[in-house]
Order: C-alpha cells, then sequence, then structure tokens
C-alpha cells in the first residue's frame, strides 16, 4: 500500500509560526511533525509516499528530500501557489498513487493510530478512522452504524484525518480545488464507505494555542 501525507496547507490559523515555516515542520516534542508520520508509515511497513506541496514546498522539499531519512521513499505532488484543498490534492496526485487503495493522512494531526491495521473493506470504497469529537469541533462529521459510516443529525463523531481510499472514489470529480467532503458525501449516500472508532491518542495541531499543548503532551509521554 502506498499512502499520501497532505501538506499542502498554509497553515494561516498557526500565523506567524508559518510564515516561515511550512506546518508540516512545526516541532512537535522535539521533532517535526509530519516526521512523525513517515516514522509511522515505515514501522507500518508503508514505504511509499507521495507529499503534496504548495506554500513553502521548497522547504518541505528540502527537508524531507527523498526519504531515505525517514524510512521511507518520497515522491511529491505540486500544486502551484494556490493549494487544491484535501479532494483535488488527493485527485492531482492519483497518478503517482497507483491502482490500489492508498492510505491518506493529514500531516496537521499528531495520533498513535496503527496504520498498519487500517483497511477496507472488499466493498468500500472509502474506510475512515473516525475519534470522539474533540472541543474545537463538537458537533462531529459523521455517525457509525455498525462499521457503516453514515451521515445524520444523531450522535456523531469526527473524521481523524486518516483514511484508506480507492482510486476510484475520485470518479467524476474535477480537476482543481475542491474538499474531500465532497466526493465522501456521495460514496456515503451510496453506503459504501466503513469505518472504525479510535479510542487512542490524537490531537489537532491547528492553532498556536493546540500547537503547545500537544507539545507539552507529547513531551511528557517520552
Amino acid at each position: 500500500m502506498k499512502a499520501m501525507v497532505l501538506s499542502a496547507g498554509r497553515g494561516e490559523r498557526l500565523r506567524p509560526v508559518t510564515d516561515t515555516v511550512p506546518k508540516p515542520l512545526v516541532q512537535v516534542g522535539g521533532r517535526a511533525l509530519i516526521a512523525w508520520h513517515l516514522a509511522a508509515l515505515a514501522r507500518a511497513g508503508i514505504r511509499d509516499v507521495v507529499i503534496n506541496l504548495s506554500w513553502l514546498g521548497e522547504r518541505l522539499r528540502a527537508a524531507l528530500g527523498d526519504g531515505r531519512d525517514f524510512g521511507v521513499s518520497i515522491e511529491y505532488s505540486e500544486e502551484g501557489p494556490v493549494p487544491l484543498e484535501t479532494g483535488g490534492g488527493i485527485f492531482r496526485a492519483l497518478p503517482l498513487l497507483g491502482a490500489e487503495p492508498f492510505l491518506v493522512v493529514s500531516a496537521d494531526i499528531w495520533t498513535d493510530i496503527d496504520f498498519s491495521r487500517v483497511r477496507l473493506e472488499p466493498d468500500a470504497q472509502a474506510h475512515l478512522v473516525l475519534i470522539p469529537n474533540p472541543p474545537h469541533h463538537p458537533r462531529g462529521d459523521f455517525g457509525l452504524e455498525g462499521d457503516l459510516v453514515i451521515d445524520h443529525d444523531g450522535e456523531r463523531l469526527t473524521y481523524a484525518n486518516v483514511g484508506v481510499y480507492r482510486p476510484e472514489f475520485f470518479d467524476g470529480c474535477p480537476a482543481g480545488r475542491f474538499p474531500l467532503r465532497q466526493p465522501l458525501t456521495h460514496a456515503i449516500a451510496a453506503r459504501r464507505v466503513r469505518g472504525e472508532l479510535h479510542r487512542g491518542l490524537w490531537y489537532d495541531v491547528g492553532t498556536a494555542e493546540r500547537l503547545a499543548e500537544v507539545d507539552a503532551r507529547v513531551r511528557a509521554l517520552q
């Protein structure tokens, strides 16, 4: 299985840090945030990694190189000066990801999810990892009925920004900018999305305050 680490975002809420440092390179526990993901992917036996680039992409490429220092092999998907959002970024990278299902993880989270255990069911187009709603996202995103992901107004969970997708999941999507939520809505309505609940560690490094909080918690674990 290949993996894609979503890394093109501007990190507006982390400014001024991200004025000069791409968000995936911010430090958590004395280590670049994306380095935690690359190490976890290598432990899971996932060696082929695609990283999308936009804001300060040249700095990210310079820091990671071809990935050998992290135990992986990295290919880069260039998006230009304007990021293509989550859906558009993955769609742009499909030629690099190949014909088999692939794992997607956002660079702006820290988690202990075991990527080797996230698997796609034969009849599903996508498999999402969901978590209990964090304080900053109390309404959640989707519900679960068994392992079926549903979209309703009842009890909801938060998408952990970790999932496995078939390339066919993106059939019919247009080139350009669009959120991942757009094709997810259609696939969920067709009952083609499965999921699981992760109750372990998961943090969204989305603001300066949360970055400081996550850094302190990760250092306490070391």
